[in-house]
């Protein structure tokens, strides 16, 4: 595993690499509140098959935060500094794994360039109605409607150490089994300054995401990408019928409910990199020899 920094239009931008890059490449992106830590386990069980990159967004992990006075916090932006990082490296053929956040960041990529992907692996990376629990009304009814201070305040327990832990526990058969260096990373990144602003802005700015879904389904339905859905069955974030969405959309998409919760990597990890491995022979180097 390498630790690498690219300064795209002044920002650092960190990334985890492995692999060689003679290997099919693999873009994994993160989900909230979390950074390519998330996919230090995967990386290593993939590395002799594939050349990996795992990019911080800004405000996220060990790339720069800017204050939200100079820098706009939005799933666009987001994307852009990824493509760009991307371009900086050469890579313009991939398979994208995305979790959480990492599916709106790879579906504006996805759909600005459907030539640039081999194949796509959603770990509870929604993209449907379907895929909202509960927990989204406080922005959903709220937030997105009208932002201001009073309907910024019940968010904030996302950013406690209770509820941070909480989403990576919920869901979960064995909490024991999980590293608490994972919310507690989390919690040091989240307890920058401003950061906590940072995050209400990218929560303000998910409405936009489903405003894109229609486009999304579309570039799905156009280009069929090879995809593989490893879902955590009991996500208290995103639904099972988020994850059976998209087979509405892509002709034999393959799916496995997992008995876990939102970050299915942290006690799945083994198996989901076996669905990888597997997924990627026969589906996207078949494609991509035929």
């Amino acid at each position: 595993m390498n630790y690498k920094y690219a300064d795209i239009d002044g920002l650092k931008v960190f990334y985890r690499e492995a692999g060689d890059p003679k290997n099919p490449a693999m873009l994994l992106l993160h989900g909230f509140p979390s950074s390519s830590h998330m996919y230090r386990n995967l990386m290593e069980k993939l590395a002799d098959k594939f050349y990996l990159i795992a990019p911080d967004y800004p405000g996220f992990g060990n790339t720069d935060a800017p204050s939200p006075d100079n820098f706009s916090y939005t799933f666009d932006k987001l994307s852009e500094v990824v493509e760009k990082l991307l371009v900086s490296l050469s890579i313009k053929r991939f398979t994208m794994f995305i979790q959480d956040y990492g599916s709106p960041v790879g579906f504006r990529i996805a759909a600005r360039h459907p030539e640039w992907i081999e194949g796509i692996v959603s770990q509870n990376g929604n993209a449907y109605e379907e895929g909202f629990t509960g927990v989204w009304d406080a922005l959903r009814t709220a937030l997105w409607k009208n932002r201001t201070p009073e309907t910024e305040a019940p968010l904030a327990g996302f950013f406690t150490p209770d509820g941070v832990k909480w989403i990576y526990s919920e869901g979960t058969r064995n909490p024991d089994k999980l590293s608490p260096d994972n919310w507690n990373t989390d919690l040091f990144f989240l307890g920058r300054p401003e950061n906590h602003r940072i995050q209400l802005d990218l929560f303000y700015d998910y409405r936009t995401n489903v405003d894109q879904y229609p486009h999304w389904h579309e570039y799905l339905r156009k280009n069929q990408p090879p995809t593989l859905l490893v879902w955590g069955a009991n996500d208290p974030i995103f639904t099972q019928e988020g994850g059976r969405a998209f087979q509405r959309d892509v002709k034999n998409a393959e799916l496995h409910m997992l008995d876990t919760g939102h970050f299915a990597l942290e006690d799945h990890c083994e198996e989901i990199a076996g669905f990888v491995r597997s997924f990627y022979d026969r589906k996207v180097a078949v494609r991509k020899a035929a």
